[in-house]
């Protein structure tokens, strides 16, 4: 099964992750066959999460399951609205 979580890149006391697609029994430090967004739980909010939601629905959509730590991260980061949709949405007068 493959699965979509975080892994420690950071050095002692200054954590970093990457988010990752691995094959489920991988170790936590094991071969990746993806990486697709970065976490810095020590920079401000809205720099702190970086995620390529393309390719996370793409492989949520072909069966991975996401962690329950980067589930929380996903829904407390929604996705920013893109121009195209804000240029289809009528002017509110």
């Amino acid at each position: 099964m493959v699965t979509i979580r975080l892994t420690r890149v950071g050095s002692k006391k200054r954590p970093f992750f990457r988010i990752v697609v691995v094959e489920g029994r991988t170790p936590l430090a094991g071969s990746v066959v993806e990486s697709v967004g970065l976490y810095d739980p020590r920079r401000k909010p809205q720099e702190f999460f970086q995620l390529d939601r393309d390719r996370y629905t793409h492989w949520v959509s072909k069966g991975a399951k996401p962690s329950s730590t980067l589930k929380t991260l996903v829904a407390r980061n929604p996705a920013p609205a893109s121009p195209e949709a804000a240029a289809a949405a009528p002017a509110a007068s």
